[in-house]
C-alpha cells in the first residue's frame, strides 16, 4: 500500500482588534528569537496588525520546528533549497539549514488565520478567506482553460467557494514545488473532478478551515504507476 506522507497541521487565530477577552497572541510577545532578516521584514509592515500576524506566524513556526528537531527555537536558521537568481532574490522552498533530511514545512496566513504544515517530504500549505465575487471574475483569465470553464458553469455564489478551494490547492502545490506564482497559474489544472489529471507525484487534499475560508495541502508523493 503506497500511502502519501502524513502532513501535520498547526492552526492559529489572531484575536480580533479590540477583543480584550482573548489571550495575548504570540506575536505580541518578545520576538527576540527571530533572526535579523525576520525582524527587518516585520519592521517593514506599516500596519501593526500585519506586523503582529507576521511575528506570530514566524514565532509559531519556530516553536513547531523546535519540537521536531529538539533545537532551541532561537537557534534555528532558514534558507532556500535553490540558489538565488541574478536579482539576488532567494529561490525555492524554505528549508531548515543543518537538517538536510527535514522536517519539511510550509506556512500560510490569511486575514488572521495562520496554518503551518510539517511533513517528511516537500510540502505546501495554503489558507484563503473567500474573496469578493469581483476578485474571482478578475482572476478567471489567469486560470487553466478547464478550470475557467468549470467555474463559469457555477452560480456566482458557488463559483466563489469553488474558486477559493481551487486557489488553495494551486497555491499549496506551487509552494510545494518551490516556484510560487513564477510558475503560471494556468500551467496546471487543479480543479476537482476535471478531465485533465492532477500533477503526478503530488498528493493534494483539502483540510478543515473555519466558515468562509478554504485550506489545502500538497505533499510530494510518488504514486505507483500502472504496469504497461
Amino acid at each position: 500500500m503506497n500511502t502519501p506522507p502524513q502532513v501535520r497541521i498547526r492552526t492559529l487565530t489572531l484575536p480580533e482588534p479590540g477583543d480584550r477577552t482573548a489571550p495575548p497572541a504570540a506575536g505580541a510577545l518578545d520576538d527576540g528569537c527571530l533572526d535579523d532578516g525576520e525582524r527587518a521584514r516585520a519592521d517593514a509592515f506599516a500596519s501593526p496588525r500585519a506586523r503582529l500576524r507576521y511575528v506570530t506566524a514566524h514565532l509559531a513556526l519556530r516553536a513547531v520546528l523546535a519540537e521536531y528537531t529538539g533545537t532551541d527555537p532561537a537557534r534555528l536558521r532558514f534558507g532556500r533549497d535553490r540558489p538565488g537568481g541574478s536579482d539576488g532574490r532567494p529561490r525555492g522552498r524554505p528549508v531548515l539549514l543543518g537538517f538536510p533530511q527535514g522536517p519539511h514545512f510550509s506556512l500560510s496566513h490569511s486575514h488572521g488565520l495562520i496554518m503551518i504544515a510539517v511533513a517528511t517530504a516537500p510540502v505546501g500549505v495554503d489558507v484563503q478567506r473567500e474573496p469578493p465575487p469581483g476578485t474571482v471574475d478578475a482572476m478567471l483569465p489567469r486560470l487553466h482553460p478547464e478550470e475557467r470553464e468549470g467555474l463559469l458553469r457555477l452560480s456566482p455564489a458557488g463559483r466563489t467557494a469553488a474558486f477559493t478551494r481551487l486557489w488553495t490547492r494551486k497555491e499549496a502545490y506551487l509552494k510545494g514545488l518551490g516556484t510560487g506564482l513564477a510558475r503560471g497559474p494556468a500551467t496546471d489544472c487543479l480543479l476537482e473532478g476535471a478531465r485533465t489529471p492532477p500533477p503526478a507525484d503530488w498528493h493534494l487534499r483539502h483540510v478543515p478551515a473555519p466558515p468562509g475560508y478554504a485550506a489545502a495541502t500538497a505533499v510530494a508523493h510518488r504514486a505507483p504507476r500502472d504496469s504497461p
